[in-house]
């Protein structure tokens, strides 16, 4: 396996689980999940001619892209990142810290126009929320969460939805009887508001990488979701610090807001009865 699971019996008690476990995507070599979707879709371009990359990112996909431009080493490939003006200051220091002579990093005050005007110039985006290659590495997280003993739910943040499609439509294929639930924040919830209303009021998240209000893949991911029994979820600002709070005290560890957006969908699913046939996994995705 690429990231560890780990079990934590006295945090599901808690939370009111049969059983839980954490999917350390944190600890993946690239930094986060987004390391398990980006090389491979670099990889793809680059078999087909494409040597200059663009990618807009709150974090963590720009940085699972600049750690794989730095390992590849190569001089004919180019990446520009472009994010945000208020991006975490930490976050901006990470990127800048990995990359090499063939990465460039920008702040721009809209990031996603800028990644637009470089495709118009022959960059190629690295956006997964439109482009289908972005599932592919995904497939690979699916398969090891599978190989956990008696999973009955998955539970993961989501900003665009492409991983827990990838996941759903992996489960699916494999006939596995495993549910997807995606949880989003009350700064951003365009996808889990298809399951639970996000009746709170709009406020600036902790979780700051759930930045995706266009939500391209909503008509493709519902009703994945739906047929795998899974829901959606909204985190204001007060679940995510008692899920950090709960997790530091019953699981030893601490976790950032981003990455606890998972717990707190289990907590809230724990909390109203939510029914899960197994285990539960709580996928923690990265800084």
């Amino acid at each position: 396996m690429v990231t560890p699971y780990e079990q934590y019996l006295k945090l599901a008690k808690v939370l009111s689980l049969n059983d839980l476990y954490f999917k350390r995507e944190d600890l993946h070599p690239y930094g986060s999940h987004k390391g398990r979707s980006i090389p491979v879709m670099i990889d793809h371009y680059k078999t087909i001619g494409k040597k200059k990359f663009a990618i807009s990112s709150s974090g963590n996909a720009a940085l699972a892209a600049a750690l794989y431009i730095k390992e590849l080493n190569d001089p004919s490939i180019s990446l520009d990142i472009f994010v945000g003006q208020n991006i975490a200051p930490c976050k901006l220091e990470k990127i800048k810290s990995a990359i090499n002579q063939h990465t460039n990093v920008y702040i721009k005050e809209r990031p996603l126009q800028a990644v637009s005007e470089a495709v118009r110039e022959g960059a190629t985006s690295l956006r997964q929320s439109s482009d289908d290659e972005a599932l592919v590495g995904y497939r690979a997280l699916a398969e090891e969460i599978s190989y956990i003993h008696n999973v009955g739910a998955v539970f993961i943040g989501s900003s665009s939805g492409s991983t827990a499609q990838a996941l759903a439509t992996y489960f699916i294929e494999k006939k596995l009887p495993i549910q997807v639930h995606i949880v989003q924040t009350s700064a951003t919830h365009a996808l889990s508001d298809a399951f639970n209303v996000c009746d709170k009021e709009e406020e600036t998240s902790l979780a700051d990488a759930i930045v995706d209000k266009t939500a391209l893949r909503k008509n493709a991911l519902i009703p994945l979701i739906k047929k795998t029994g899974g829901t959606g979820w909204c985190a204001i600002n007060e679940d995510i610090e008692t899920a950090i709070s709960l997790v530091k005290t019953y699981a030893g560890i601490e976790i950032s807001p981003n990455g606890v957006l998972s717990v707190v969908g289990a907590m809230k699913a724990g909390h109203v009865g939510y029914e899960i046939k197994g285990s539960t996994v709580c996928i923690i995705t990265g800084e």
